[in-house]
């Protein structure tokens, strides 16, 4: 069994654990009411965006994401950092230059390493940290924190997590080429996600759009090669336009993170059919630390 192969399988275990953390860990968190910017790299970013969302659609206050390298200059009451080794240059140069200018929180897998230096408070996941390069709970532990932490049901998310680790494949997925994300509001980061995973564990081509950008263009490239994949709830009359392309659609009731559980098992099966070691993708490194930033 491959490394990433057991950090899937371990997620719903640990996100009762990440919830728990969200609790012990509240007053490192942003308050209600405040105005936030979450920042990351990669899959911390989608992460992010992710997290954005929901916290604008629970009603916690405004919520901007940004790539840790663009966040802009504007006034926020907060800024969250989510970093699974704690090295990532961008995020430690970007705590460094918030520091006494804005309260900084890192989520991080890795207690020892420099950004728990420049971050005004840290939440530790050491529980869900990695040895596959490719992230697959450490993000999703931190992702299930911050929902915990709004207030969102955990326990339900949890039983989806078993119940997709159960299930069945889309039947017929391994055999396709090409992969289209598909998310809606909250959801549209986990596409990003979902798409990012194929690509770096499988070299897999997959894209994502949000679902009602998908016909602007994106549709062209669906035919019988093809997964088209929601991950929530889909527009109303997609599911019968991509039908027609030819491509595989797929959606499922559980909840969209415990849905991404299925995809990283895809990007796996992907990656044994193609022979590639989803654990070390080509051209990628556990953290992507610049010599000349």
């Amino acid at each position: 069994m491959t490394h990433i192969d057991a950090e899937i399988t371990s997620q719903p275990e640990l996100w009762r654990k990440a919830a728990e953390l969200a609790v012990t860990g509240a007053d490192a968190l942003p308050g209600r009411g405040q105005r936030v910017a979450v920042v990351g790299c990669g899959t911390s970013l989608y992460m992010a965006q992710t997290y954005a969302a929901l916290r604008e659609a629970s009603g916690h206050g405004e919520t901007d994401a940004f790539p840790a390298s663009e966040l802009p200059a504007r006034r926020y009451d907060a800024v969250v950092a989510l970093t699974r080794s704690g090295t990532t240059t961008e995020v430690v140069d970007l705590l460094t230059r918030l520091r006494g200018t804005v309260p900084t929180t890192v989520l991080t897998a890795d207690p020892d390493t420099p950004v728990m230096a420049v971050a005004d408070r840290a939440l530790v996941l050491d529980f869900a940290d990695e040895r596959s390069v490719v992230q697959t709970r450490s993000a999703t532990c931190a992702l299930v924190l911050l929902r915990a932490h709004l207030g969102l049901d955990v326990d339900a998310l949890v039983a989806d997590g078993e119940a997709a680790l159960a299930d069945e494949l889309p039947a017929g997925a391994v055999e396709r080429t090409q992969f289209t994300f598909l998310g809606t509001g909250w959801t549209a980061g986990l596409a990003n996600e979902a798409a990012l995973k194929l690509r770096e564990a499988a070299l897999a081509w997959a894209e994502s759009y949000p679902g009602m950008e998908y016909r602007h263009g994106p549709i062209s490239v669906s035919d019988e090669r093809s997964v088209v994949w929601a991950l929530g709830t889909p527009p109303p009359g997609l599911a019968d336009e991509v039908g027609r392309t030819g491509a595989m659609w797929v959606e499922s009731a559980r909840d969209p993170l415990a849905e991404v559980i299925r995809v990283q098992r895809l990007a796996v099966a992907l990656a044994v059919r193609d022979g590639v070691d989803p654990d070390y993708p080509r051209n990628l490194t556990r953290s992507i630390i610049l010599t000349n930033a």
